[in-house]
C-alpha cells in the first residue's frame, strides 16, 4: 500500500500577525514557520501507525511550496515517512494547490491519501475535497477515528451534533482531525535519518488559479473590561441594556 500525507507550512500560534502591500499580502517578517497542526499531529501519525502495523507501507508527504517550506517537511520526515516531494511553487488559491498535489498522486499511484481537515492560518477545509474530487475518489472528512482492514476503511467522522460512521473501500482521501491519532515529537534518530531521507522537487503542473486575496484586516482591538461592585446590580443591568445592548 502507498499513502500520500498532505503538509502545509503554517505560522506558529504565538506569532504576531501583520500585513504588507496596503494589506493584501501575509508579513513573514519575524514569523515561526510551523507544521500545520491538523496535518502534524493527526494526518501524518495516523498513516505512520499504518506503516508500523504494515511495514511493507510505502508513505510519501508532498507540500506545495518553495524552498523556505524545506525545514518543515524534513521535519515531517524525522516524525516519519520514507520520502518528501515538494512541488515548487509559491500559492494560496485551493484549486491550484488542489491541482498539484493531485498531480502528485496520479504520478504516484498512491492509495490512500490523509490531509488534515483545515489548515490553522486560511481554515478553508477545501483542499481535501477538490484533490478527491480531481481524483475521482471518494473522499471522508473530519475524521476522528480510521481503521483499514485490507483495502477497506472505517471512518467515524464527526457531524453537527453527533458522529457518523462510514466505510469504504481503497483508493481513498480522509481529512483527519482530534481523536483520529496522538500527537508525537521527533526522536533523535527520527532527526538524524530525515537529513538523509529523499526530498524530491517537481515543477508545478500548469493549474488555473481562481482565487486572489482582495485584502486582509485584523480583528478589532479589545476593549477594556468594566468592573461593577457586587453591591450594585442595578449598575451592571444598565450597562448590559445600554451598552452591551444583550436585552
Amino acid at each position: 500500500m502507498k499513502i500520500l500525507v498532505c503538509i502545509s507550512k503554517t505560522p506558529d500560534t504565538t506569532a504576531k500577525i501583520s500585513f504588507t502591500q496596503n494589506n493584501t499580502k501575509f508579513s513573514s517578517d519575524g514569523v515561526q514557520w510551523i507544521i500545520n497542526p491538523y496535518d502534524e499531529w493527526y494526518a501524518l501519525v495516523r498513516a505512520i501507525e499504518l506503516k508500523e502495523k504494515d511495514p511493507s507501507t510505502v508513505l510519501h508527504l508532498v507540500t506545495v511550496g518553495l524552498a523556505d517550506t524545506e525545514p518543515i517537511i524534513r521535519k515531517a520526515l524525522a516524525i516519519g515517512g520514507d520520502e518528501a516531494i515538494r512541488v515548487n511553487a509559491d500559492s494560496a488559491d485551493p484549486f491550484y494547490i488542489a491541482a498539484q498535489i493531485a498531480d502528485v498522486a496520479r504520478q504516484g499511484g498512491y492509495d490512500l491519501i490523509f490531509t488534515g481537515k483545515e489548515t490553522i492560518d486560511y481554515n478553508g477545509s477545501s483542499i481535501g475535497g477538490m484533490v478527491a474530487e480531481l481524483m475521482d475518489w471518494p473522499y471522508i472528512p473530519l475524521a476522528v477515528k480510521f481503521e483499514l482492514n485490507g483495502t477497506v476503511a472505517t471512518v467515524v467522522r464527526e457531524t453537527e451534533g453527533g458522529e457518523e460512521t462510514d466505510e469504504a473501500t481503497l483508493p481513498l482521501l480522509v481529512s483527519c482531525q482530534k481523536g483520529v491519532a496522538e500527537q508525537r515529537i521527533p526522536n533523535m534518530k527520527g532527526i538524524m535519518s530525515a537529513r538523509t531521507k529523499p526530498l524530491k522537487v517537481v515543477e508545478p503542473v500548469a493549474a488555473e488559479t481562481l482565487t486572489s486575496i482582495v485584502s486582509f484586516e485584523l480583528p478589532p482591538a479589545k476593549a477594556g473590561v468594566k468592573l461593577i461592585p457586587a453591591d450594585n446590580p442595578a449598575e451592571l443591568i444598565r450597562l448590559l441594556h445600554e451598552e452591551a445592548k444583550v436585552f
